[in-house]
């Protein structure tokens, strides 16, 4: 009997054969059954609302794909170290599709400075983030996110990278490193930017950023002076005194596959993205090797590899007081891409599927990103370089 044909009988409707009194007695044994399931379905129901709660709670707890950034986003989390803080996981994006890889991240110690060792990076699962900033083959792209936060001063320390040779008459402290500074490595290129003018092996930019072109790259703001490269930020009255910055790349020499590279600079301040780099020969990009990127501050930075026509990623990110003196180095191999700071090893890539197997040549750039409202300065700025250094293996 259906609840329906129930209520029928109690009104008097039903054309049931049996008497009242009989069919009465059945249908209350179905009522009290019927009951009986709709009370246990009502607990099923609400012991599966709180599973459902559950998963949505450890689905909360777990995180959510990074969104929002402008172009790769490095990783919120560093880990101590002692004098350098902060090799965080991989982070691997997409800024011309939307795939994103990203793998964890495993920090060693070093002597003198702990965490600061080599990172391995295992099979990385995928997510799916969104990319604002776009790159053109034009003029070495600057990337954007935001920097890390923990400023700690690196030490300068004896190890197996080049840090330069003391030299108190030196802006630095340190002249370039010897011809065989490096094993298994000889010196092919070095620069101590003395006199008043850029070295003819090198070419200034002149125009837009790629990907930026609210930005503005103009060669009057590359300078030579006491023996340091200024590459300068201002509000120039030539650009309706906007910011306007400058860039320099050693392409007027013969570039190299694989090879080191040491820079030794710093910032003067906030504000504009100072980037050093390895930039493809033809500039077919990607691929790209930006080796020290800092995102407009200065408490620390970045390297990030790009590849494939996707425009994947794999970023390092390093906590560092950038208005000191540092000599940033890669090292880049037919196996791997390794970062130091100061003679100390901060980072390495070994997916081989990322790293670049064509000529490159080293570059050095500021950029604003005014008009995408961050890395904008509120008082010139500059990157000084006291010397460059490149090294072809043996």
């Amino acid at each position: 009997m259906t609840k329906g044909t129930f209520i029928q009988f109690i009104k008097g409707n039903t054309t049931h054969r049996f008497p009242k009194i009989v069919t009465l007695a059945v249908a209350s044994s179905v009522l009290v059954a019927l009951v009986n399931l709709d009370a246990s379905a009502a607990t099923k129901g609400a012991s599966r609302a709180s599973e459902i709660n559950a998963v949505s709670t450890v689905a909360a707890s777990t995180g959510s794909p990074l969104t929002g950034f402008r172009h790769h986003q490095p990783s919120s989390a560093t880990t101590s170290i002692a004098g350098v803080t902060g090799l965080g996981p991989t982070t691997t994006t997409s800024a011309v599709a939307t795939t994103t890889t990203s793998g964890p991240t495993t920090t060693t110690s070093i002597s003198g400075v702990t965490g600061i060792g080599p990172t391995t990076t295992t099979s990385p699962p995928t997510t799916t983030t969104s990319a604002v900033a776009t790159t053109t083959t034009t003029s070495p792209p600057t990337t954007t996110t935001s920097p890390p936060t923990t400023t700690t001063t690196a030490p300068v320390a004896t190890t197996a990278y080049p840090v330069g040779i003391a030299d108190s008459s030196q802006p630095s402290g340190y002249a370039p490193p010897g011809v065989n500074a490096l094993a298994g490595y000889q010196q092919s290129y070095v620069t101590n930017f003395t006199g008043s003018t850029l070295p003819s092996e090198w070419d200034p930019y002149e125009g837009q950023p790629g990907g930026d072109p609210g930005a503005q790259f103009d060669s009057a703001h590359v300078v030579v002076n006491n023996g340091v490269l200024q590459i300068k930020t201002y509000q120039d009255p030539a650009f309706n005194n906007e910011w306007v910055t400058g860039g320099t790349c050693l392409c007027n020499i013969t570039s190299q596959t694989y090879g080191a590279y040491f820079v030794r600079s710093r910032l003067t301040g906030a504000g504009p993205t100072g980037v050093e780099l390895l930039w493809p020969a033809g500039n077919t990009w990607p691929p790209e090797i930006d080796f020290n990127e800092t995102y407009g501050d200065t408490s620390g930075t970045s390297a990030t590899v790009h590849y494939t026509s996707a425009n994947q990623q794999i970023q390092r990110t390093v906590s560092v007081d950038m208005t000191q003196w540092h000599t940033w180095g890669v090292i880049w191999t037919p196996t791997s891409i390794t970062y130091t700071v100061d003679g100390n090893v901060w980072g390495q890539v070994t997916n081989s599927a990322a790293i670049p197997n064509g000529p490159m040549y080293i570059s050095l750039q500021s950029q604003t990103w005014c008009s995408s409202n961050w890395a904008c300065p509120t008082t010139p700025q500059s990157m000084l370089v006291d010397w460059v250094a490149q090294y072809k293996a043996n």
